[in-house]
């Protein structure tokens, strides 16, 4: 009796989340229809569908196909990126705080990518392929010296020391990252501090096949770790002792959630808060379990940054907010609340 119970429970469990997972596709489906008619200049409903078939004149096609399909594409794919990212790093470090940006590793993303506008001739024409393994690699530094920082031999990762130490390298970074752009030139500064404030502006497909990559190859390999993220969660003594390789395992993720914040760093520059937001968005509606978590989280950040990126383009037309402004704008007292209730 108590087994066909439990198997009744799980059943509508999984129609639950399977069920919210539908809700924020239809929803992230809704705002990119939305976001296509929205910009500077107008186009109707009815026109975006004609020019999506091919019906369109010249005019509508350069703008739908050329500025707005990108830019929307790759909010979806940072979105997801930087909240799968999120949601890792909270789950190996057990550590609800835990973010991208909040651990350093948006600013050291930013320093190397800083480094190279720096001495590269033409800011405007570097090569955006080039981006992601510069942030990759300067993202990972700044990983790898938080972690060394706070991992103790006989303690495993401090989650309250992990936050202070990520906090006091993020913040040692970005003065280093002001001290380099005092010394560019005002095309580099600018160009810079479109970058630095998180935009999407002015992406265009080659961004897209830059990224995407990336989020393919990582939100799935993440997704098949899922196992070990509910593992690791019941704290190493407790991990190693179900026979899981605690140190591998969590070096694996790390450099999962790494490499998935920094590709999308290097893309759209400093956008915070995704990655604290969209994990604990999703927790609230589908639970704790990390198989239905990463794609929720993946959701939920994609849905997150779109509507971000949809409003900064409409409320103080013809300018914009970018979209890093509206998504801090949002996440910095959603920070404060939780950084209240956090025992760490």
């Amino acid at each position: 009796m108590d087994e066909v119970i439990f198997a009744e429970m799980e059943r509508r469990k999984r129609i639950r989340r399977f069920t919210v997972l539908f809700i924020l596709t239809l929803a992230i489906l809704v705002i990119f229809f939305i976001s296509m008619d929205t910009g500077y200049t107008k186009l109707s409903p009815l026109e975006v569908v004609k020019t999506l078939f091919g019906m369109g004149d010249e005019k509508q096609s350069l703008i739908l196909f050329e500025f707005r399909l990108p830019r929307i594409i790759i909010s979806i794919l940072i979105g997801s990126g930087l909240a799968v990212s999120g949601c890792v790093l909270q789950g190996v470090t057990r550590n609800p705080l835990a973010d991208p940006g909040i651990l350093g590793i948006t600013a050291g993303a930013g320093l190397l990518v800083v480094l190279f506008i720096s001495f590269y001739p033409n800011s405007m024409d570097a090569p955006v392929l080039l981006l992601p393994f510069l942030a990759l690699l300067g993202g990972g530094m700044a990983a790898a010296l938080i972690y060394m920082l706070t991992y103790k031999k006989n303690e495993g990762l401090l989650p309250g020391r992990l936050l202070l130490n990520g906090i006091g390298v993020s913040a040692g970074i970005s003065a280093l990252m002001i001290v380099l752009m005092l010394k560019l030139n005002p095309r580099q500064f600018d160009f810079l501090a479109v970058w630095l404030a998180g935009s999407i502006w002015g992406t265009s497909w080659k961004h897209v096949l830059t990224l995407l990559p990336w989020i393919l190859l990582l939100i799935p390999y993440v997704i098949y770790k899922s196992r070990s993220l509910d593992v690791l969660g019941f704290g190493d003594q407790m991990a190693a002792g179900l026979g899981m390789p605690v140190e591998r395992e969590r070096l694996k993720l790390l450099a999962a959630a790494v490499f998935l914040a920094a590709a999308s760093v290097s893309v759209s520059g400093g956008i915070g808060f995704i990655g604290l937001i969209g994990p604990h968005m999703a927790k609230r509606l589908i639970g704790t379990g990390h198989k239905y978590l990463i794609p929720a989280s993946a959701l939920t950040g994609s849905l997150l940054l779109l509507a971000a990126d949809t409003i900064g383009r409409t409320v103080l037309q013809p300018s914009e907010i970018h979209a890093g402004i509206v998504v801090a704008i949002i996440g910095a007292p959603y920070f404060l609340y939780l950084l209240s209730r956090s025992k760490a």
